[in-house]
C-alpha cells in the first residue's frame, strides 16, 4: 500500500458526547496533516456480524424488518451486533439461528465491510453458511422479523430496481456473485460444536 503519512490526523483531545445501550457517540477533535484542527463526530459501535445462508437448491435465507430510523420495512440478510466478548463467528452462528431458526452445517468468513467509515467505527463480518437446517426462530424480546426466501436472481433483479437498499445486504450479494463465478474464494469450515 502507498505511503499514507501525508493523509492521516492525528488525536489532539478524545470527548465524549453521548452514551446509550448500544451507541457510544464521540466529539474528538484532530490535528489534520497541515496543522490546522478539526472535530470529527462519530459513533463507536461493537461491531456486528451479517450471514449469507444458501439453501440446497442455491436459494437464500432472508428477512423483512420494519427499520425505524428509515421509516421502512427492509430487506435483509440475518445480522446482528456481537455481544462484548463474544468471537464474530460465534455471533454469525447466534444470529443465524435466533433470526431464522436455521443452523448451517459449513461456515466460510468473506471478509469485513466498514458501512459508514465518515460517522462510525462499525465493522461488519460477511459470514456465508451452507449445509441448513430448518429449526424454530427465537427472537430477542422487541424483534419482529419475517423470514422470506429469494433466489440470487430474484435478489438481484429487486436490487436493480431499488427496492433493496440496505448497504450489508448489497454487499453481501455482490459477494456472492463474485463468488459463485469463481472470482472471489471462499475457505469452508465445519459449523462448531455446541
Amino acid at each position: 500500500m502507498a505511503d499514507e503519512a501525508h493523509l492521516k490526523e492525528t488525536l489532539v483531545h478524545a470527548a465524549a458526547a453521548w452514551r446509550g445501550r448500544l451507541l457510544d457517540v464521540r466529539c474528538d477533535t484532530v490535528a489534520l496533516p497541515d496543522g490546522t484542527q478539526a472535530t470529527r463526530e462519530y459513533i463507536v459501535h461493537p461491531g456486528a456480524v451479517m450471514v449469507v445462508p444458501l439453501l440446497a437448491d442455491g436459494r437464500l435465507v432472508m428477512e423483512r424488518q420494519y427499520r425505524h430510523p428509515v421509516g421502512r420495512v427492509m430487506l435483509e440478510f440475518p445480522a446482528g451486533k456481537i455481544d462484548p466478548g463474544e468471537a464474530p463467528f460465534t455471533c454469525a452462528v447466534r444470529e443465524l439461528a435466533e433470526e431464522t431458526g436455521y443452523r448451517a452445517a459449513e461456515w466460510a468468513r468473506a471478509g469485513i465491510l466498514h458501512n459508514a467509515v465518515g460517522y462510525s467505527t462499525e465493522g461488519i463480518e460477511i459470514w456465508f453458511a451452507r449445509g441448513l437446517d430448518a429449526g424454530a426462530a427465537q427472537l430477542d424480546a422487541g424483534e419482529v422479523l419475517e423470514t422470506v426466501v429469494h433466489s440470487a436472481s430474484e435478489l438481484d433483479a429487486l436490487a436493480a430496481r431499488g427496492e433493496v437498499t440496505d448497504a450489508k445486504t448489497l454487499i453481501g450479494l455482490l459477494w456472492l456473485q463474485k463468488w459463485q463465478s469463481g472470482q472471489w474464494p471462499l475457505t469452508w469450515q465445519p459449523a462448531p460444536v455446541l
